[in-house]
């Protein structure tokens, strides 16, 4: 054995002593050391690779594992450990394959199925991404994260009592109360809550953000900004200020923009609140719920809209006080709601989304000192070709 090989060893295994006791950096300089007198050893990159994903350094990691993987395809541990830096880049398809090599090289582990899963879920295969699921809750029937997921999977297909005893398993196995419970009332008649929780909704739409007025406007035939606006933009009216409730990426703001001295927008979503200060449409945006940025400011407004957002929101009543608060005499509330045809005033759907009675509308408005000076009845956007129908209202103060 030559005196290179030997010097190559000492730093290998100097590399692992330092990486076992955590000395990440120091196992990253002996791993170089011996990769530099035993160029393309499979050991040394697959290690080195590890110790890069454990410091973060996601895309040296990628080019050292691809390396390691090329070099010896058995390697269990350096085809995990790229899944994992592809995942951390948002490469979707080569962690896929990654964990798709990893899974024969062993026994299988729920673990491995579960990051499986989630990574078809982010390709927008359900079919492959149940699989995994299912096959990870075969082996840990504990694992509330992947029955939660089963469950919005099933409620997707239409699948609803089984997605009812996904919902109730991952309740019973840890998983987030508020949340399972907020998915489990959306598939059986429980009553619905009286709001969704708050980080669904964000992270909802921050992930939805980026492709969000394309999908919405041209996927889903999304009009119900125009419809609510049309009337007031067709008579012209100016508005001294305006404030957009869930303005999103800002087609809201983009309508009425030419007839407001000024308009202001608030959203749950950081990455939508992005884009609408990006377009220039509004004084201000501000990251955060409607009802504290509604009460945050006693400076009336002439028109606050939401354009399909109430779906969103839940019970109204709080809302409903709030504007009436802002709004200066003389006034336009102008806001959509999704039709529902049930006897109760409020239902969550299977999308997630709620759904207010007719009824229950006008009732708050009358409780709340409004007047509906218009209604009517649109489609809002479709769902697999069909429309959605909503109901469009227009409000002023009743006195």
């Amino acid at each position: 054995m030559t005196d290179t090989t030997e010097q190559a060893k000492a730093h290998f295994f100097e590399a692992n002593a330092h990486f076992e006791a955590g000395r990440l950096e120091d196992a990253l300089g002996s791993f170089r050391a011996a990769l530099s007198l035993a160029p393309g050893r499979p050991s040394i990159l697959a290690n080195l690779g590890i110790t890069q994903v454990r410091l973060e350094q996601w895309a040296v990691a990628v080019d050292t594992l691809t390396q390691a993987t090329q070099a010896d395809p058995s390697n269990r541990d350096a085809w995990l450990a790229l899944a994992h830096a592809h995942e951390a880049l948002q490469h979707w398809a080569p962690a896929v394959q990654a964990l798709q090599k990893a899974l024969p090289l062993g026994s299988p582990t729920a673990a491995i199925w579960l990051a499986l899963a989630r990574y078809q879920l982010r390709l927008e295969r359900p079919a492959e991404a149940l699989r995994g699921f299912e096959e990870a809750l075969t082996l840990d029937a504990t694992l509330a994260e992947a029955w939660s997921q089963r469950g919005s999977l099933l409620r997707d297909a239409g699948e609803l009592a089984e997605a009812a005893r996904s919902f109730q398993q991952a309740l019973a196995h840890g998983g987030d109360d508020e949340l399972n419970r907020f998915y489990l009332a959306s598939v059986t008649k429980q009553p619905a809550p009286e709001r969704p929780p708050l980080a669904y909704v964000e992270a909802l739409f921050d992930e939805y953000a980026d492709n969000f007025q394309t999908h919405l406007v041209e996927n889903l035939n999304y009009q119900a900004h125009r419809t609510l606006l049309a009337p007031l933009v067709e008579s012209g009216a100016r508005f001294l200020r305006v404030l957009d409730l869930g303005c999103g990426t800002g087609l809201c703001g983009q309508l009425i923009r030419p007839q407001a001295d000024s308009v202001d927008g608030v959203d749950v979503s950081g990455a939508m609140v992005v884009q609408a200060r990006a377009s220039g449409m509004y004084r201000q945006v501000v990251q955060g719920d409607l009802l504290p940025f509604l009460e945050a400011s006693t400076e009336p407004a002439d028109l606050v809209m939401a354009a399909d957002v109430f779906i969103y929101v839940g019970a109204l009543e709080a809302v409903f006080a709030a504007v009436r608060q802002r709004l200066a005499p003389g006034g336009c509330f102008a806001f959509s709601v999704e039709r529902t045809d049930a006897e109760q005033d409020l239902v969550l759907l299977p999308s997630l989304r709620y759904a207010h009675a007719s009824a229950y509308v006008e009732r708050l408005a009358s409780a709340t000192g409004f007047r509906v000076v218009r209604q009517w009845e649109a489609p809002l956007r479709e769902d697999q070709r069909r429309p959605v129908m909503g109901l469009y209202f227009h409000l002023a103060p009743a006195v």
